[in-house]
């Protein structure tokens, strides 16, 4: 439960009582967080961002920097990959640390897009995935490439999609496979 004037469950700012301005800081020096702007600029009097804000918020921040603008499918895997609390939207904190892992994302897909054509080819996309520590059969590699590429090139918005879902199926396994052996068993319903 949040009170006013301090910073509600997923990072929202309860807006009730006598806290500050209706969207201003959940905590002392968020303002001054250069990335709050942008955040701010797109969220709603919840001070939660959902897949539609997201997008603008990400267009408007030029994270994709020459490539397409990210489809709002890529942003609502983005959002599922951090909401904590369910709620289909991110707070500030959930935010920043979005944009750290997306940006952490982009300087890996530039580093393996060898001939800056801005798509990784299935190539590529295989070096990039064992660089950041999968161990995946070469027919994985090739279903995965089918599945996120468009006549064998992979967009900077489709390799996003590709990494948060490796990291959502990552996750759930970890979980599963208390004892670290890299086999879990489970029923279809789970």
């Amino acid at each position: 439960m949040a009170f006013a004037g301090q910073p509600a469950p997923g990072g929202g700012f309860y807006q009730g009582g006598y806290g500050g301005a209706p969207g201003g800081p959940a905590f002392p020096g968020q303002a001054q967080d250069p990335l709050y702007g942008y955040f701010a600029a797109v969220a709603g009097q919840d001070g939660q961002i959902d897949a539609d804000e997201l997008q603008r918020c990400l267009t408007q921040s030029g994270i994709a920097g020459a490539y397409k603008p990210f489809n709002v499918e890529t942003c609502r895997l983005m959002i599922s990959m951090l909401d904590r609390d369910m709620s289909g939207t991110l707070g500030f904190n959930e935010f920043k640390e979005l944009w750290a892992v997306v940006n952490g994302w982009k300087q890996h897909f530039i580093s393996f897009d060898n001939d800056s054509s801005g798509t990784v080819d299935r190539q590529e996309l295989e070096k990039a995935l064992v660089n950041m520590g999968f161990r995946l059969s070469p027919q994985a590699v090739t279903a995965i490439t089918r599945r996120y590429s468009t006549h064998g090139k992979i967009t900077f918005d489709d390799y996003i999609a590709c990494c948060v879902k490796l990291r959502a199926l990552t996750e759930c396994f970890r979980r599963r496979d208390t004892s670290q052996q890299g086999f879990v068993n489970f029923q279809y319903d789970d």
